[in-house]
Order: C-alpha cells, then structure tokens, then sequence
C-alpha cells in the first residue's frame, strides 16, 4: 500500500480509503461478511476507513466498530465519518446546527465503539445553517478530545473558500479536508474543486472512483451482467433507456477498450486515473465482497502513461459530467428551490 499527507495535518493515510456504505444491509451484506473485508482490508495496509451516521441508519458505523475492535488495530486507523442526514423524523435530526452536531456525534462514537474520531466530515453544505456556528460547535469538540480534524464532503469551491475564511476570521478550527465526487465519467471537481483544495492546502479523499459501479465493467451496452444491490436501490440511475446512461454506456465501452490494451482491467484504470491528480490524496472504494476489495488493491502501484491519460481525455473530456446530480453528488438549493433564482416582485 501506499501513503500520501491529508493536507497540512502530518497524518498519513493509505491512498486506497475504505469506504463503507456497502458494508451494511444497503449492501446485502451479513455483518459477518462486512467485517471479513474490513479485516482484509486492513492487513492490506488500508488504514483510512470512511463511514458515516447515515449509512443504513447507523449499521454501517456498528459493524465498522466490530470489527475495529475485533482486529485490535483502531489505535492505526484514521476514521471517518460524517454528520448531516436526517436520522429520524425530528425535523431537527439533520444538518449542521450545533444542537445536532453535538448530539449526534455521540452517536457516532457509541456506535464505533471509540472515545475519538479522528476526521470528523460534515456530510452536505447547509444553507440554513451559519458555517460559524457549524465550526464553533467541531471546534469545541476537538478541543474536548472527541474529534481530531475536521473536514468537508460535497462543498462547492466557495463554500470551502467561505469556511476556510470563517475560519481565520474568527479564530475557528479549520477544515482540513474536503471529500468531492471524482472520476473519469465525473470530472467537474477539476475546474474550481480540486485546484481550490490545493490552494488551501486541503487533503482530497475523492468519492465514487467507480462512477457507482459504472466503471467495474458490470454496466455494459450488451445489458447489465447481473443485477447489484446498487442497481436494486437506485434503478433509474443504471436503466440502459435513459439517455444520460447511454452516454455512460458509450464512454465505458471506450474505456474498457483503452484498459484491456493497456493491459489493466477497467477498475484498475478508473482507480489510478483517481490517482494520479496531483490533488488527490485518497480514493474511497466501496467493495461489497472481498473480491471486489482484491480488484482494487493493485490500483496505487499503476501508473498511466501520458498516451493512456490523454486517449481518457478524449473520451472524457477534463471538467465534462457525464455522471448526473441525480446519481448521488450534493444538489445546490439555488438550482432545486425556485425562489432562490426567480424575481417575484
């Protein structure tokens, strides 16, 4: 395995993070099955786990506690998880209020099973909520102990500007790290995301390499080879007769093509596309089995000529999305709530 900085923080973390939102009931799996890859994982030389509250209600932060406790090795990992969600139906169960901020991350560490996390991730941007009073309320928990850095998911170039200002101007805990959507059928990170990171100094753990399994080869022209708990949950994002997936479907053929010639299969080439920005820190995988997981643990020991990176430009343009918002990246409400870009009077 290999290591990278996350940021300024001195902390190192194996470039492969291991994501969990499938090692949980979201993904069909036992918890018996999902602590097998978590271990896996781990004497491969993964040491950056990546979970959040809101993963299957909660499930996927219990069986990442079992099976930390189960392997001895938590003292080596760099956990993370995140805060935003809705966990219930109190309408103030969700978002980056102090008063959910503080309640909820000790759930979170009830659930790990630890007395620290050590990135503490807000999940969304929340326009209802003053960033101040989001990084008072980190701040103070890692003054007390339970939180070590702080750091973003899914946060537009000046929202991450925004805080990092807020930050400074009033003596705050900075965020640390940002976590945006990144791979070779969504490159928009690149045209402001990615180089605002490096201009703050900010570790970048990108999201879905895999464009949500469109890059595992298992989504091709010929139909789907076999249906994915992915495709059960969220069907209209893989169904081939949406437009937007034909895209995607054109694009993957091209790719595979690309891999296959370059002697590599289509994970390992989305993986170390990922990779190789010199912004990047970390990409999270998400394996659902131990297979998958050994599919992927070559990946940060490939290098891609400038030949093979530039024939994935012409497949993919830099900047271009051919990954919807619908397939999971973070909505902004100035383009889903009328009256934030609507003149009524």
């Amino acid at each position: 395995m290999k290591y990278r900085y996350l940021g300024g923080t001195g902390v190192k973390v194996s470039t492969l993070c291991l994501g969990t939102l499938m090692l949980s009931s979201w993904g069909r799996n036992s918890p018996d099955e999902s602590v097998a890859v978590i271990e896996r994982a781990l004497d491969a030389g993964i040491n950056y786990i990546d979970t959040a509250d809101s993963y299957a209600g909660g499930e996927s932060e219990e069986i990442v506690g079992k099976a930390l406790a189960k392997s001895g090795k938590r003292d080596r990992v760099v956990l993370a998880t995140k805060v935003f969600w809705n966990m219930s139906v109190d309408p103030n169960a969700r978002g980056l209020s102090r008063r959910w901020i503080v309640h909820e991350v000790e759930q979170s560490l009830r659930r790990l099973g630890t007395d620290h996390i050590d990135l503490y991730q807000v999940h969304r941007p929340d326009p209802n909520t003053d960033i101040e009073e989001t990084l008072e309320a980190l701040s103070d928990l890692v003054t007390a102990g339970k939180v070590r850095y702080i750091g973003t998911s899914n946060f537009p170039a000046h929202r991450i500007v925004e805080a990092q200002w807020a930050a400074s101007a009033s003596g705050l805990r900075r965020f640390v790290s940002e976590q945006p959507q990144y791979s070779v059928l969504a490159r928009e990170a690149e045209a402001d995301v990615l180089p605002t990171c490096r201009k703050h100094r900010l570790g970048v753990t990108t999201w879905s390499p895999l464009a949500g399994g469109w890059l595992t080869g298992r989504h091709r022209a010929d139909g789907v080879q076999g249906a994915t708990p992915r495709a059960g949950r969220w069907p209209k994002r893989y169904d081939p007769a949406v437009p937007a997936n034909q895209r995607k479907l054109a694009a993957v053929e091209q790719l595979a093509l690309l891999a296959e010639e370059s002697g590599i299969t289509l994970v390992e080439l989305a993986l170390a596309f990922a990779l190789n920005h010199p912004d990047v820190t970390s990409v999270a995988v998400g394996p659902r089995t131990r297979e998958q997981l050994e599919s992927q643990l070559k990946a940060p020991h490939i290098t891609l000529p400038e030949e093979v990176l530039d024939r994935i430009d012409e497949i993919v343009p830099p900047g271009e999305m051919l990954v919807s918002r619908e397939d999971g990246s973070w909505i902004p409400p100035e383009l889903t709530d009328p009256a934030l870009r609507r003149r009524t009077g």
